[in-house]
């Protein structure tokens, strides 16, 4: 379990393990969802668009077809919200 300190303007800052267990980085969200009896869901925001977001990313500037690996590379990146 992990103690958090809330300061006097009402913040609290998770600690670096805590992020690394959510997968966010720095410049990413979170969702935090108020639950019954006091009690916070916290998870990381993961936006979704449309799925022509997806096809644009396989765009490349070559005739070459993609490996599994390159695609994989790029479906990843796609939702890590890197273009």
């Amino acid at each position: 379990m992990t103690i958090l300190t809330v300061t006097a303007k009402g913040q609290v800052t998770l600690r670096k393990d805590i992020l690394q267990h959510l997968g966010v980085q720095t410049g990413e969200k979170i969702v935090v969802d108020k639950l019954p009896d006091g009690r916070l869901e916290v998870k990381a925001a993961r936006l979704f668009g449309p799925i022509s977001d997806i096809f644009d990313l396989l765009k490349t500037d070559t005739s070459e077809s993609l490996s599994i690996d390159q695609i994989s590379q790029v479906v990843a990146a796609g939702w890590a919200g890197k273009r």
